[in-house]
């Protein structure tokens, strides 16, 4: 029963793997997406002005 069980996993486990990876990659790559994502790799490089209350790293007057 333990054999059949493993080689059933190993064997679909792995052709599930390689399939939902496939599906990852279409959905990275897909050209409507590119906005999404380079939308989201600027993020934190904008300036939001921080939490209120709290001064920005270079804000500080402390030092």
């Amino acid at each position: 029963m333990y054999q059949s069980l493993a080689h059933f996993a190993q064997t679909w486990g792995l052709l599930f793997f390689i399939a939902l990876f496939g599906l990852v990659l279409v959905y990275a790559l897909w050209p409507r997406n590119k906005g999404k994502f380079d939308r989201a790799a600027r993020m934190p490089l904008e300036d939001d002005g921080g939490p209120e209350g709290e001064p920005e790293a270079g804000d500080r007057k402390d030092g």
